[in-house]
Formats: C-alpha cells, structure tokens, sequence
C-alpha cells in the first residue's frame, strides 16, 4: 500500500470507533499491544475504548468499556500481565452472552474491535462477527436498539492479536508473551533442573543444552529410560556435574502414558543414584516484566491491527496479525485456528511426525538440531573456530552448536584464542565434546576475541594453517570478522593455504554486518538496554517533570537506539542514519515541555554514540536542561558497557546454537565439494561466505557479493531494514509525522507449505 493511501485512511476514520480487550491467560506484552492500539487509533483519529475483564467485560458493559486518551496507557509498556485484565467468560460462549456484548458495544458506536488472546478468544471473536447481524436484528425485535441504530452498526471488523506463552498458534513466527516467558525460564535453567511448555521446552532445551528432552509431540521411542540413563552417564564421565531434564506439559511415552517429573526423578535415583530436585514452574512463566523482543512485537502488530480494522470493510474476513520474519502481516484467522487444530488432531491419532511438521518449520528444526547435537562420530577434516570483534552474547551458544556438529560429522575441531592474532601466534588447540559442556548459557567470549584484521599477519595465519592442516574457518563475530574474511580471500592469490572454505557467522551488539538482519548479541544488548532504561525511569517515580538523557552503543548504526526506543516507549531516539538539525532538536523540547504541562510526568531520549559529531551526549543534555528550565529537570546516563555484558538472552541463545549448526552443514557440504587429491582447495567466491537471515530465508552470501552494500567508513551496511520502524516510534510518542516510511502488513495465507519455513529465531 502506498504512503497516500494511508494519509487518506487517517483523514477518513475520523470519528470511527474501536475497542481493544485482552482474553485468557496473560502474556507479557500485552500492556505494550494495547498501548500501540490505543496510541495509533487516537494517531489516526478514531475512538478508542478499552474493554476491562475481557469478554467478560464485553458482556457486563457499564463501566468496564471506558473511553481512553493518550495518557491512559503512559507507562505500561514495562508491565507485565494487563492492566485491563483478561477475565475468562462462560457467558460470551452463549448467545444470551454475545447478545449483550452487541448491546453493549452499539450503545458505544463500537464497530472495530482488536481482540488479544489465544486460539479459543479468536475463535470466539470470529464467532461473534459471524452472528453480528443476526444479534442487531433480534435486539431490533426486543426492542432494544432501533433499526436506524442498527443499520448504522451494520457490520462489525475484528482483528486479532495472539497473546499466548505457548507460541502454538500457527501462522505467526512468535506469539506475544513466549520470548518473555523464556526470559523466565532461563533465569531459572541456568541454575537448577525445570519443566516447561511445550515450545518454551524445546527453545529452553536447546538454550539451555539440556541432556534429555520430553515433548509431546515427539514421545520417546520404547527403551527411553535405558538411553536416557546412558546419555547421563556419559556426561559425568565426560566431566559434567549437573544434568539438566526438560519435561514439557503433557508430556507422554508412544501408548500415550503420561510421563510426569516424578516418575522421571525416580528413575534418575533408582538407577543412577544421581541427587536429583524437581522444579516446576508453573505461572512463573508468565510473570516479570516482558523482553525487548515482546514489546517491540507487541507494538509493531499493535499499530498494524489498527491500520487492518481502520482499512477493513464489510467483505473483509475477520483477521490475525502475526509476523513473518521481521515484517507485521495478515492472516485470516479461521486459517491459523483450523491449522492450530490440526495438531492435536495428529497427536490424538498418534501421527507424531505429521505434529511436529505442523507446529511449523522452526519448531521441527528446532526439534532436528537437538537431536542432531546428541551423537559423536570420529574425526576426519579440521575445523577452527575463532571469534573477532568485540564480545557478543551468543558467541558461546554458537560455538558449543559448532563444535559438537562438526565432532558428529566426523571433523577435528580446533579452538582459537583471540581471533585472527591468535590464529597469526598459534594460540590453537583441540576441542572435544566436554570441551564446550555448559558454554550456551555463558556471556561474553569463552574463547577470546580481538578486532585485530588479518591483513598484515597474513604470512602466520598461512604457516598455522598447514601446521594445524586447517581444512576450513568458521568465524564469529561482527563488522571486523566480515571484513577480515573479506581480506583473507583477496589474498587467496598469494597464498594457496587461504583456498578453504570460511563462513562468517555475524554476532554484534551493533547488528552492523551487511547481508543480514538480525547479528548474534544485539537482542541481548537491546535487553540490557532497555533494563537500563526502566530503572532510570523507576528511579524518578517520585519526581515530577524529569527528562532522561541516555547514550547507547552501536558505533554509528543505530539499530540498538531505534529498538530500545520502541521498547522503553522513548519520546526520541537520535542516530547517525537519521541526521538532527538545531530545529530538530528545538522541536523535541518543545514537544516534551507540552507534554510535561500535562500529564506527563517523565521523559526519555535515547542518543547513538556517534550520532551527531557535534551535538553530543553532553551538548543535547545541556540543551535540554536550559531550555526546559521551569517546565522539567533533565538528568544524563551512559549506559556503556553493560550493552555487552550479562548471559545471553534466550533469543540469542537459540539462534545462535541454530547459526552454529547451519554453519557446520554449509562447511561440511564445501568440504566434500572441493576435497581433491588428498587435499580441500576453494577459491571461488561462494567459498568464502556471511551466514545471512533476511526475512526468514536462511542464505550464504559471498563476502565478495557484499562489498557494493557496505558502507566502509562507518562500519555498517548502507541499507538498514529497521529504518521503517522509526515511523512507529514517533506516532507512539505523538509527533505528527508523514506515513511515508510506515510498509502495512500483506495477507498471507495460512498452508502447510507456509507454515514449514523456519523463520531462522
């Protein structure tokens, strides 16, 4: 859709009015998703109520559908749960229910409602759009409303939203409140044995490196209690203290006979005589405050549910919005519910390897990797691993995936201390499979890194190759590991000893690689920071009238600013990308000083490092400080190096123990391709390669193919995908602004062939 169409949209619905309510058990990021539909129908002129109690309160009316302003939802975006509440309803689930819930929404003028929930509250929704005319016509009969009021309410727009922990609803890549709920969890994995939900056991699983797995769409083979048994003792053997058991909810055996944790921790001790504590965790995983991932998402298919009710006609099928790769999208609804039905449908008859295709492609890669890094087979070619860069969270996650595939496809494994000077000085050694016991959970670099290019330690690097017969090089790291492997296949011509194959696997806080959209660290980083943030604002809750100056890293992309921002609900977040003028500055305290004589009572702006060579951290705090004088204090924080630290997040676990494996079967493949006459030799540019997420396609692209898209000087690619996202940071902080940037979600329809790709995360 163009920019045009959707300036029309807001000058046309004026006026209009819609509802938002949140259904069935919370998730956190639900306060964010109400907060960008209400924000984005006042935006584009519409009437916004909130329904408190979901269908509950859809169907007792009153005071529980209240009209929201802009200030109704300042300062919940870090909550976790719904302040509107999410109360379960017998009543809407008959027709007496959803006649009054008509009532109650036509004596408002409410024709669009949002519904967030799971499978069951879209369903219920669809249902109620299906009966809409029916239930106008008969309160027509009752005398309730009269036929002039119906026939202006002639047709009701629904849009959904899926807030589920579970991320069991098909069509959508993530479900809002699951990557919080992993939050929960590995909060509390990285310590003690733990149970968990069906999708958060098998992420948490391969997060974690869990030494046995029960889920109940891939029940154990008969004989499971003897290789479970083994595979622990093996472990110890190889060193490990402490065995980790995942047992999802509803777990069961192949003649559908449960297996609780208790049978399982009984077994552990009757026969290995192992100290062994179980853990549930039960409604813990919906609790805290939800991650960077959850709000941004949140927000993003928010101001997209608003732009699909405000479109929609009377023709138009009720719809969900979910994401596909990093883009809001459509999908009809009745779609996604058949398709979520048929999963237990396969489990109920026993068809476990049809359930485990159908919960969709990153759920059954997710289920082949674990399985995949189970089993070792002896050596054959060398693989070294090295990290360059700065310290990324995920490194590590990569690395143990690397590792332990490379040993199961028959490779020698070599470790390399601090990057391509390490490399360069010999500083290699050998890695088993005990070697990287316990790295996923682990921040930081394990095996040293440095920003040193390789360019002038050519002649070394070529001497340790052929000393350690290095027959390929997987490097991991951000904008210095591309740009070295990009120098080591420029002097492939002088030195024959380069001719192997290298895959870069990006991993920066910055997310700075060309080629890819999402880099190993940065959600982790955008966590931090947005951690960070929150306690600042916490530390003013009883102060009036402060503005927060905070800096972020990233070099001069300004991916970590920009998403931060959306997660913390900034009122501006400056970058290098975006360039600031003396106006544009005068403009933001302006704003914010016509916010603080409101009901505003706090303020956030978010500064790159290097976004501006003149209008530092310093200068914007001194700006702000002199012209809010009278109106609002202002206060400075550098956030720094904490962007780097900490555990991975699970987002940056999971993906980086998937990026280690695609990498090792892409070597492994280039491998057997080039190996001729006793020896590998490559030297075509598809040998040298970024292992790149774009969308949800997978590919490995040539660092020669990458050199026209990268903006040398300033370390980053010349064309940034989350760009368009800063449109939405805006209109949720109020500022008028064109609509030229915002891309509206497309339909998608909801196959078996759609939901098989893996989105990659």
């Amino acid at each position: 859709m163009s920019s045009v169409d959707l300036e029309k949209l807001k000058m046309t619905c004026g006026g209009r009015a819609m509802a938002v309510l949140t259904s069935g058990g919370d998730a956190q990021g639900m306060n964010a998703a109400v907060r960008a539909v209400t924000r984005m129908g006042i935006y584009v002129g519409a009437k916004v109520y909130l329904i408190y109690e979901g269908y509950q309160g859809l169907v007792d009316g009153g005071d529980n559908i209240k009209l929201a302003h802009w200030h109704s939802v300042t300062n919940i975006i870090q909550l976790g749960g719904t302040i509107i509440g999410s109360a379960r309803c017998k009543a809407f689930t008959t027709r007496e229910g959803r006649l009054a819930a008509a009532f109650n929404l036509v004596q408002k003028g409410i024709t669009n409602l949002c519904v967030c929930g799971g499978d069951g509250s879209l369903t219920g929704a669809n249902i109620f759009r299906t009966e809409w005319s029916s239930l106008l016509d008969e309160l027509v009969q009752k005398g309730r409303i009269t036929d002039t009021l119906s026939k202006q309410h002639n047709h009701l727009n629904i849009v959904g939203l899926v807030g589920s922990i579970d991320n069991d609803f098909c069509g959508t890549d993530m479900t809002i409140g699951a990557d919080s709920a992993l939050h929960r969890i590995m909060e509390i994995i990285d310590a003690i044995m733990t149970t968990a939900q069906r999708y958060l056991a098998l992420v948490s699983a391969l997060a974690s490196g869990a030494d046995w797995l029960f889920i109940p769409e891939a029940p154990p083979q008969e004989g499971w209690e003897d290789r479970m048994c083994a595979r622990l003792e093996t472990s110890r053997i190889k060193g490990s203290r402490l065995n980790i058991i995942i047992i999802a909810e509803g777990a069961i055996d192949r003649n559908g006979k449960p297996i609780s944790s208790t049978y399982v921790k009984d077994l552990v001790v009757k026969r290995l005589n192992y100290d062994t504590r179980v853990t549930v965790l039960g409604h813990v995983q919906r609790g805290g405050t939800p991650s960077a991932f959850d709000r941004i998402l949140s927000s993003k298919l928010g101001v997209e549910a608003v732009i699909a009710l405000m479109e929609a006609s009377p023709d138009t099928p009720a719809c969900v919005i979910g994401l596909s790769g990093n883009h809001a999208v459509r999908l009809p609804l009745m779609e996604c519910v058949e398709m979520t039905k048929l999963v237990q449908t396969a489990m109920n008859e026993k068809r476990f390897d049809e359930a485990v295709k159908l919960r969709g492609g990153s759920f059954e890669n997710n289920w082949n990797i674990y399985k995949l890094l189970a089993f070792q087979k002896p050596s054959n070619f060398a693989v070294a691993i090295l990290n360059v860069g700065a310290p990324a969270a995920g490194m590590n996650a990569a690395v143990r995936s690397a590792v332990r595939l490379a040993l199961a496809h028959g490779h020698k494994v070599y470790g390399v201390h601090d990057g391509f000077q390490g490399l360069a000085n010999g500083a290699v050694f050998e890695m088993e499979w005990h070697t990287v016991a316990g790295w996923t959970g682990q921040g930081s670099s394990l095996l040293g890194t440095k920003r040193t290019l390789p360019s002038k330690l050519l002649e070394k690097i070529a001497e340790n190759i052929t000393k350690f017969n290095i027959s390929a090089l997987l490097v991991i790291g951000g904008f210095e590991a591309y740009r070295g492997v990009l120098e080591l296949f420029e002097a492939r011509g002088h030195y024959d000893e380069l001719c192997i194959p290298m895959c870069v696997i990006p991993a920066t806080i910055s997310n700075n690689v060309p080629g890819t959209d999402f880099s190993l660290g940065a959600d982790t980083a955008v966590n931090a920071a947005m951690e960070g943030c929150d306690k600042i604002k916490q530390s003013a809750s009883g102060t009036k009238r402060r503005v927060f100056v905070v800096e972020t890293m990233g070099g001069y992309c300004g991916y970590l600013a920009t998403s931060t921002g959306i997660a913390v609900g900034a009122d501006a977040a400056y970058i290098f990308e975006d360039p600031i003028n003396i106006h544009d500055l005068k403009t933001n305290v302006e704003h914010l000083a016509e916010k603080m004589k409101k009901d505003i009572q706090r303020g956030l702006v978010l500064r790159n490092e290097k976004c501006h060579e003149y209008y530092t951290t310093d200068f914007i705090h001194r700006l702000y400080s002199s012209e809010g004088k009278g109106i609002f204090d202002c206060r400075v924080n550098v956030l720094g190096h904490l962007q780097q630290g900490g555990a991975p997040s699970p987002f940056d676990r999971n993906y980086g123990t998937k990026l280690g494996v695609r990498a090792i079967q892409w070597i492994s493949k280039k491998l057997t391709e080039h190996f001729r006459q006793g020896r590998v030799f490559a030297n075509s540019p598809e040998t040298a390669s970024v292992l790149t997420l774009k969308r949800k396609v997978i590919s490995f692209v040539p660092v020669t193919e990458l050199k026209d898209q990268t903006d040398f000087e300033h370390r980053m690619p010349k064309v940034q995908w989350w760009y368009n996202l800063r449109t939405m940071l805006r209109m949720l902080a109020k500022y008028q602004t064109s609509f030229c940037d915002y891309v509206p979600g497309e339909i998608e329809h909801v196959t078996r062939r759609s939901i098989s790709i893996d989105a990659g995360f």
